[in-house]
C-alpha cells in the first residue's frame, strides 16, 4: 500500500483498494473479508478506541455461523459471552409465545449475548494481521473525493491533521446517522414505522441460582404487566439489559413527571430487577434512549461507493437483527467488491448487484419487524386483543418453527464466499 506520512508517523497520503468509513460489525467484516481475498483495505474510524458504549449485543445463528467460517467467532466468545436458548413473551405472569432455538440444527442453534467490543477486538486482531491493512482510528470522514462524478476516496481528520485514502471504492458502514451518506447526498429513508422507543438500562444480575431471575438468564424475554413493555436479556458479565418501551417521540413528556417516577415504573415492570433498578439508577446518564425508526436509503450505491449495514438501512432492536444484518451485508457485498477490484468497473451498475440481491431481503426484515412491534408492543386495539391467540398459533402449528427459521437466518441465509479468499480456506468443520 503506497503511503505518505506527516511528522508524527500517522499517515497523510495512502492509496488502498477500498476505503471503508466505520469500525463496526459491517465494517470491519467487510474489511477481513477483503483483506484475505488480497486486497489493500483502508478503514476510517471516528472512535480512537473500542473502550466506547455499545448497544447491539446479540447475535442469531445465521450470524453466528458467518462469523465461524470467517474464522472469528471462537476467539470472540473466548473473550466473554452468554449462549441464549430461547425468547419469550410474557404478559401479566403467563407466557404467550415460547420459542426454543434448540430445535434448529446444530451447531449454531442458540442466540449469543456479547459485547460488541468483544466481537470487534476479534475482527480487528484479525485485520491487523494483513500488511495490507490501515486502521485510522480516532480520525472522521469529512468529504469524499470525486473524479467526473465517481468516488475516488475521502478525507479524514483528526486531531493530530487530516488523512487523504484514493481508493477504487468507498464504502460507507458508518451506521444510521451516517456521515458519508450524508456527504454522498443520499436521502436517509427515514419511516416512522414504529410507536415505540427503548429507554436502555443494564443492572446486575441477581444472585443465586434458585432465583426465579436467574433461572431465566439464557433468554431474551419480553413482558408485559399493565405497564409499559420492556425487554430484557442477559449481557456479560454478570448484567440484564433491559429495554424499557415508550411511545414515540413520549421521552419529554415521560421525564417531566420526574425522573424518581420514570425509575418506579421501570422497576414495575420489572419485578425480578427492581432492588437493582432502584440501586443503580441514580441519574439520568444511567439511561439510554433509543429514538425507534425504520429506514432504507433510496439508492445504496454511486458511481464508486456502497452503503452497507445501518448506513444503508435502519432496524427496530425487536428481533435482534443489527449486527446480524450488518455481517450478511459485509458477506454479500464481498465477491461484488472482489469483481470490481478485478475488472476494475466500480460503476453503480456493477456495485448495484449488491443492491439488487439484498435489497428484497432488507424489505423483508422491515414489514416482518412492523408486525412483530404490533403483536408484541401494542397498548390497546385490535392487535392487542389478537395477541393471545396469534401467540397460540405460533406456539401450536409449524408456523411457530418457520418463523424461529426466519428469524435466525433471514428470509434468504446467506454464506461466506470463501472460494474468493487466497490462499482458499476450509469452512469450520471441515478443517
Amino acid at each position: 500500500m503506497d503511503r505518505t506520512t506527516n511528522g508524527d508517523g500517522k499517515p497523510s497520503e495512502l492509496r488502498a483498494d477500498v476505503c471503508i468509513v466505520g469500525g463496526g460489525p459491517a465494517g470491519l467484516t467487510l474489511a477481513l473479508l477483503l483483506l484475505r481475498s488480497g486486497a489493500e483495505v483502508a478503514l476510517i474510524e471516528r472512535s480512537a478506541s473500542l473502550d466506547r458504549e455499545f448497544r447491539g449485543e446479540i447475535l442469531q445463528p445465521g450470524g453466528l455461523a458467518l462469523l465461524d467460517e470467517l474464522g472469528v467467532l471462537e476467539g470472540a466468545v473466548a473473550r466473554g459471552g452468554y449462549p441464549l436458548d430461547r425468547f419469550r413473551l410474557q404478559e401479566d405472569g403467563r407466557t404467550l409465545l415460547d420459542i426454543d432455538y434448540r430445535r434448529l440444527p446444530g451447531p449454531h442453534n442458540h442466540m449469543l449475548s456479547i459485547p460488541q467490543r468483544h466481537l470487534l477486538e476479534e475482527l480487528l486482531t484479525s485485520c491487523r494481521a494483513y500488511p495490507g491493512f490501515v486502521h485510522l482510528e480516532g480520525h472522521r470522514a469529512t468529504a469524499l473525493l470525486r473524479s467526473g462524478g465517481t468516488v475516488i476516496g475521502a478525507v479524514a481528520r483528526s486531531d493530530a491533521g487530516s488523512s487523504t485514502v484514493h481508493a477504487l471504492c468507498v464504502v460507507g458502514a458508518d451506521g444510521r446517522y451516517s456521515k458519508v451518506r450524508r456527504l454522498a447526498g443520499i436521502e436517509a429513508g427515514r419511516i416512522e414505522a414504529f410507536d415505540f422507543d427503548v429507554l436502555w438500562l443494564k443492572v446486575p444480575a441477581p444472585g443465586g441460582r434458585r432465583t426465579p431471575a436467574a433461572a431465566r438468564l439464557r433468554e431474551v424475554g419480553v413482558t408485559r404487566s399493565g405497564g409499559n413493555p420492556v425487554l430484557v436479556y442477559p449481557s456479560w458479565p454478570d448484567s440484564v439489559q433491559i429495554g424499557w418501551t415508550l411511545p414515540h417521540r413520549s421521552y419529554t413528556a415521560a421525564m417531566d413527571e420526574g425522573f424518581a417516577a420514570v425509575r418506579d415504573a421501570i422497576a414495575r415492570a420489572v419485578p425480578d430487577y427492581a432492588d437493582a433498578v432502584h440501586a443503580e439508577l441514580r441519574t439520568m446518564k444511567d439511561l439510554t434512549l433509543l429514538d425507534v425508526f425504520a429506514g432504507s436509503a433510496r439508492t445504496w450505491v454511486q458511481d464508486g461507493l456502497v452503503l452497507i449495514g445501518d448506513a444503508a438501512h435502519t432496524h427496530s432492536p425487536l428481533g435482534a437483527q443489527g449486527i446480524n444484518l450488518a455481517v450478511q451485508d459485509a458477506a454479500l457485498l464481498h465477491p461484488v467488491l472482489v469483481e470490481a477490484l478485478r475488472t476494475r468497473d466500480v460503476t453503480s451498475q456493477a456495485l448495484g448487484r449488491y443492491e439488487v440481491a439484498r435489497r428484497p431481503a432488507i424489505d423483508a426484515v422491515m414489514k416482518f419487524q412492523v408486525m412483530q412491534g404490533r403483536m408484541m408492543l401494542a397498548r390497546g386495539g385490535v392487535a392487542a386483543r389478537l395477541r393471545p391467540m396469534v401467540a397460540r398459533a405460533i406456539s401450536r402449528t409449524p408456523i411457530g418453527a418457520k418463523l424461529t427459521r426466519r428469524v435466525a437466518y433471514g428470509s434468504s441465509p446467506v454464506r461466506l464466499r470463501t472460494d474468493l479468499f487466497n490462499p482458499p480456506v476450509l469452512p469450520p468443520a471441515a478443517r
